[in-house]
């Protein structure tokens, strides 16, 4: 059997980081049919790999790295492994290897014989920085909403003044909103806990401070203004409040039922991707028009929440995300069109026929 030499190289400076070397391979294309294969050529065979072993072990103590084996179908996560032996600091979470400085990361499912190298494969490696698991993140991010709201709810001393500390709205509307403040965030909690399957285990551990801000900064400022004492109720009153409830509820219920779709479709420990279809649940059939019709509802429940509460840090919110979930749906868009070629063509990313 063939085996691989893969040095790999720091992608910025070029030095070689580490060398994982292979076993004489000369047996086997000699002798590829296997009928001149006798013992004693097994033996010599032997004799060759274990010196063979022993000087590039020498060699790479030389230059001040690591020979271990690797095998022909050795996946992109084996052999970060092995490099993790030689650098602790490296763990395979932190690590992106790459065919080129500037190409793309390589999957950690992507086999080493299935890859154009030939039989020394130079891979070149880049730090991604300290990693955090996505489900940390999305537990910190959606937690952090849910208290600070509450905090103004309640009106806690510090925020509104003496006269107003734990003091309660006369408005119904501000109860209402949030009810559904906090229905929202909960339900996102849960889904990240017993819904979510992620395709990439961990992120870069900096990422948490740039969301958490993002999301408890416009938590407190939405909360600050729906619960300060002198908020106003919408304009058209409680009308306003049941329509945009009603559009509230329905998107929250079409966001889990999209949720679960996704779910369903990759096996627990896969990262086997699919292309979506609508099932029997009313709300899943929006894939027959939109790629990501989970945002499309995350953006529809911001709407509802905006137009009950009539308030403008609301709304602003509810515009931000909606720029940020398109930009995620266009990609996501196009990498479904790149991976399947029988994809719906009459799809869009976001919003059906429009973006």
């Amino acid at each position: 059997m063939k085996h691989y030499e893969v040095e790999i190289l720091d992608a910025k400076t070029r030095d070689k980081l580490c060398f994982l070397d292979k076993l004489p391979w000369l047996a086997g294309e000699l002798f590829s049919g296997g009928s001149l294969v006798s013992p004693l050529w097994e033996w010599l065979s032997a004799v060759v790999d274990t010196l063979h072993q022993h000087l590039l072990g020498l060699a790479a103590f030389a230059v001040g790295t690591t020979s271990l084996h690797v095998e022909p179908n050795a996946t992109i996560a084996e052999i970060k492994n092995l490099f993790t032996k030689s650098h602790p600091q490296w763990y395979p979470a932190r690590q992106s290897l790459r065919l080129d400085p500037k190409g793309k990361s390589l999957k950690d499912e992507d086999v080493l014989q299935n890859l154009p190298v030939g039989t020394t494969a130079t891979l070149y490696f880049r730090d991604l920085g300290a990693q955090i698991s996505w489900v940390t993140v999305f537990l910190t991010e959606y937690a952090g909403p849910l208290l600070i709201y509450l905090l103004f709810y309640f009106r806690v001393p510090f925020i509104y003044g003496p006269k107003y500390d734990f003091t309660s709205s006369k408005h119904s509307v501000v109860h209402l909103a949030c009810i559904c403040h906090s229905f929202h965030y909960i339900k996102r909690l849960l889904e990240t806990l017993f819904v979510h399957r992620f395709s990439h285990g961990t992120m870069p551990l900096r990422n948490i401070f740039k969301n958490c801000t993002y999301y408890w900064g416009f938590a407190a400022w939405m909360a600050y203004y729906i619960n300060h004492p002198l908020y106003t109720p919408p304009t058209y009153g409680d009308e306003q409040v049941k329509l945009a409830l009603i559009l509230f509820l329905f998107c929250q219920l079409g966001n889990f039922s999209i949720h679960i779709a996704l779910r369903n479709l990759r096996p627990a420990g896969s990262k086997t991707r699919k292309i979506p279809y609508p099932t029997k649940n009313p709300f899943t059939w929006l894939f027959l028009l939109v790629s990501c019709p989970n945002y499309t509802y995350e953006v529809g429940s911001w709407i509802g929440f905006a137009i009950m509460t009539q308030c403008l840090p609301v709304a602003l919110f509810s515009l931000v995300g909606f720029i940020q979930m398109t930009i995620w749906a266009k990609g996501k868009h196009r990498s479904y069109l790149k991976e399947f070629r029988d994809y719906p063509p009459l799809r869009s990313p976001i919003v059906p026929f429009l973006l």
